[in-house]
């Protein structure tokens, strides 16, 4: 296959399957895993409209920096997947189009490729950008599982990655027919983990929000940064619904659809806590004005997920266009507040709550 007809390759097999990874891509495309009765809560601000913006349009900047790096735009393709043939070909998609464009990239729990080797290819992204942040992805949970100090650090060299991400993934685990739920004592190990790894570590939730002091006893900790992942889209408590045979487990998946804090919610409490902490905001984010928003309650970085993944198992030109539509839409949203650079929109008065 050449380079122009795998760039338009549609990625997602027509056959059924078994692999978790490729189940996990499956149900959030084809099944209503979104959480119910509970939002992002980006609903609630809207931007105060500034009729002289005092500014052309095409020089209206998205750069800004990231963990000490320089980045073209604010904005991150969140945690999502990896392990198998297929999710790995989604990966070097995402890789592709991101370097092209000038996002971030995080991928998603590189668990497998650390318990099986012949998997790593699957999780290589940095072949396919070389002018990114690349965020390599492992479960906090698994420092109660037998994975030490060695195994994260493989992780971040499988990626070659700039640095680590932990997810905590509590609800998840407890719905997930193989989950890890052992999740004491973790604070300290993660303390440890962050002193003895030779990148940066941050943690993250997946979709369920996190509260400010869990993120300021995490930043004490060593946390180089904080992603919130709040409530208001993907909730892998519904996800794993659809894998669970469990009669009981399936049906008390229903009283947690709208389980977690909002995203929104989540960003205003991390940062009145920790205002020198580097945060990210991502959970339920689908256009520019989302990502605007998150940015000007006090983000760094607005990731998103799965409002990509369509676009990514569809091609790389949707792909592309779909993150261009992303930018196009902060830019328009900075352009129509009079704010020229990123550090004018984060924490701008002209956010305000609805009425």
């Amino acid at each position: 296959m050449n380079e122009q007809e795998r760039a338009s390759e549609r990625l997602l097999p027509e056959v059924a399957t078994g692999e978790r990874k490729l189940e996990h891509v499956r149900l959030c495309l084809e099944e209503n895993v979104a959480g119910e009765g509970v939002t992002s809560g980006m609903e609630r601000y809207a931007f105060r409209h500034n009729p002289l913006p005092e500014l052309n349009f095409n020089d209206v900047s998205l750069e800004t920096f990231f963990m000490g790096q320089n980045v073209r735009t604010p904005l991150l393709i969140s945690s999502m997947t990896g392990g198998s043939k297929t999710t790995g070909a989604i990966n070097e998609r995402l890789a592709r189009v991101a370097n092209a464009r000038g996002w971030a990239l995080g991928v998603g729990s590189i668990r497998a490729a650390v318990e099986n080797p012949e998997l790593a290819n699957t999780f290589d992204v940095r072949r396919w950008a070389p002018d990114i942040p690349v965020i390599a992805n492992l479960g906090a949970v698994q420092l109660n599982y037998g994975f030490n100090t060695a195994d994260f650090q493989r992780a971040v060299e499988i990626a070659g990655a700039d640095m680590l991400v932990l997810h905590l993934n509590s609800l998840q685990e407890i719905f997930q027919p193989e989950g890890n739920t052992d999740f004491s004592g973790l604070l300290q190990r993660i303390e440890n983990l962050c002193h003895q790894l030779d990148v940066p570590v941050g943690v993250k939730e997946v979709g369920f929000g996190m509260d400010g002091v869990t993120a300021q006893r995490l930043y004490e900790a060593g946390a180089a940064f904080v992603d919130v992942a709040g409530a208001g889209g993907t909730s892998w408590v519904q996800v794993e619904k659809f894998r669970n045979n469990n009669p009981v487990r399936r049906a008390a998946a229903e009283a947690f659809a709208d389980w977690g804090i909002p995203t929104a919610e989540s960003i205003q409490e991390v940062k009145a806590l920790n205002p020198d902490g580097v945060l990210i905001g991502s959970g339920g984010l689908y256009n520019g004005v989302d990502a605007a928003k998150a940015l000007a309650l006090g983000a760094d970085l607005a990731g998103f997920g799965r409002s990509l993944l369509e676009s990514a198992v569809a091609s790389d030109e949707a792909l592309d266009q779909r993150l261009e539509q992303v930018e196009f839409e902060l830019r328009t949203v900075m352009f129509g507040i009079g704010a020229g650079r990123i550090e004018e929109l984060q924490g701008t008065p002209r956010l305000v709550e609805r009425r």
